[in-house]
């Protein structure tokens, strides 16, 4: 099915600029399209989509350029805020010693054994054999002969037997 189309955008303020065309005649498709880079190249793009496959062309306009890097941040400067010296500590005037006290052993009184109830009885109940099925498989019903009604019984020629 043959198409055609075509769109351009070009806002220098914000630096876009691109576009896009493409015909087709329902076999082969051929188009172009044109972006604006980062490095400030423009990008162009010929192209031709058949049966053999995609073919493109690309080519560039202009010269990439890089901005001179430059850090964020100036150079390194010491912290706001004031640091605090180590503290110190002074020896006490007078050698402290800890004073020892005996004291009475522990007394323990007559400690009865604790009290336990026996366990409950498990809540487990283990599982019963199903009961029997009520299904009973049907019984073939012979009348007369084990041929169908209707049908008549040919002796079997001499050629099929095996």
């Amino acid at each position: 099915m043959p198409y055609s189309f075509a769109w351009d955008v070009k806002d220098d303020a914000s630096y876009n600029n691109f576009a896009h065309s493409e015909n087709s005649d329902g076999k082969v498709v051929t188009g172009s399209y044109r972006v604006a880079l980062p490095d400030g190249r423009t990008q162009i793009v010929y192209y031709r989509a058949d049966s053999n496959g995609y073919v493109a062309d690309v080519k560039y306009e202009g010269e990439a350029r890089y901005p001179e890097y430059k850090p964020s941040y100036s150079s390194y400067s010491a912290p706001a805020y004031q640091t605090q010296s180590a503290p110190v500590y002074r020896a006490p005037a007078v050698p402290v010693r800890p004073a020892y006290v005996a004291s009475r052993a522990p007394t323990y009184g007559s400690v009865s054994a604790p009290a336990y109830r026996a366990p409950a009885d498990p809540a487990y109940v283990a599982p019963r054999a199903p009961a029997a099925s009520a299904y009973q498989s049907p019984t073939p019903v012979y009348r007369g002969s084990s041929v169908a009604q209707g049908y008549t019984t040919q002796p079997v020629p001499l050629a099929y037997r095996g």
